[in-house]
């Protein structure tokens, strides 16, 4: 990868969903190609609420490991599965040369009105983990909320859950997106004092469409500035102007961190790239070489 001197020492890597139709893989795979040269430390695939996406989510990742040169990272939940079979796909991705999942409990499924573990699953991710650890030697990323997970019943609560997840095996933590960069840089302070001893990467959400980041941001529990709804305000029919205005906002964002010591950021794409091309951009963050393997993978 080509740098300049502010990028030497800063890490990236994306976060993709599985495509529900041909139109939307194709905008993934072309997403990919013009990402990949930016040379991440790995690019996630979600996981469905329910697990409904697992084959998709296998085929993706598989794909990426097998016609590009990056390092696919699928997720793994709690959710909709005893622990063996859970355990066996973790073992089947060990055998495919995959060796980064992100380890999560996972949302309800859709219409349930709170989490319910799979009888004779795993709880919660930190079972979880302890369970990856037990199968093979993975990279583990598990999440983290600066603002507090929406059912935590206190912060305290959600930064002892955060430990137990860190205690378990996981290697780094990656936040909920958030626009409240203050939040973020208090929630760093608090893991260095609870003696959080693995990175803490910040979740950055372009904003693509305002409307969506709301309700994103209502699911989670994230905090909306007043600054960012005066500044979307009125462009809802004008996609280029939004454009221009959510590279600012995100371009701001990451500055901000990186003036605070942060080098490592996690991209939620939403499977577009020009967003967070454009971020990296600014971070210094410069391609090398276009791989041909990524194109081919998009044409295929």
């Amino acid at each position: 990868m080509t740098t300049d001197s502010r990028s030497r020492d800063i890490a990236v890597s994306f976060e993709f969903f599985p495509p529900g139709d041909a139109d939307m893989e194709a905008t993934l795979w072309r997403s990919v190609q013009r990402l990949a040269p930016l040379a991440p430390r790995f690019v996630s695939v979600t996981y469905g609420a329910d697990g409904s996406t697992r084959s998709r989510t296998h085929n993706i990742v598989t794909r990426v490991q097998r016609e590009t040169p990056l390092t696919g990272a699928p997720h793994l939940t709690c959710v909709g599965a005893p622990r063996e079979e859970i355990l066996d796909i973790a073992r089947a991705y060990w055998a495919q040369g995959i060796r980064h999942i992100v380890a999560l409990r996972g949302d309800p499924p859709q219409g349930a009105a709170r989490y319910v573990p799979h009888p004779g699953g795993f709880a919660f991710a930190a079972e979880l983990v302890a369970g990856l650890r037990r199968v093979a030697d993975f990279d583990i990323s598990v999440a983290a909320y600066p603002e507090v997970h929406p059912e935590a019943t206190s912060a305290d609560e959600d930064f002892v859950n955060l430990k137990r997840k860190v205690d378990a095996g996981a290697s780094r933590a990656i936040t909920q997106f958030f626009y409240d960069t203050d939040a973020f840089l208090r929630f760093r302070d608090r893991c260095v004092a609870g003696g959080m001893r693995v990175p803490l990467v910040p979740g950055i959400l372009p904003i693509t469409r305002f409307p969506q980041v709301l309700r994103f941001a209502q699911r989670c529990g994230a905090t909306i500035p007043a600054r960012l709804r005066e500044r979307f305000a009125g462009l809802d029919d004008d996609p280029e102007t939004r454009k221009l205005i959510a590279a600012s906002v995100a371009i701001e964002q990451v500055e901000r961190l990186r003036a605070h010591g942060v080098n490592d950021f996690h991209f939620y794409t939403l499977n577009r790239a020009e967003l967070t091309y454009a971020i990296c951009h600014a971070l210094g963050v410069r391609p090398g070489a276009p791989l041909a393997t990524a194109a081919a993978g998009v044409a295929s």
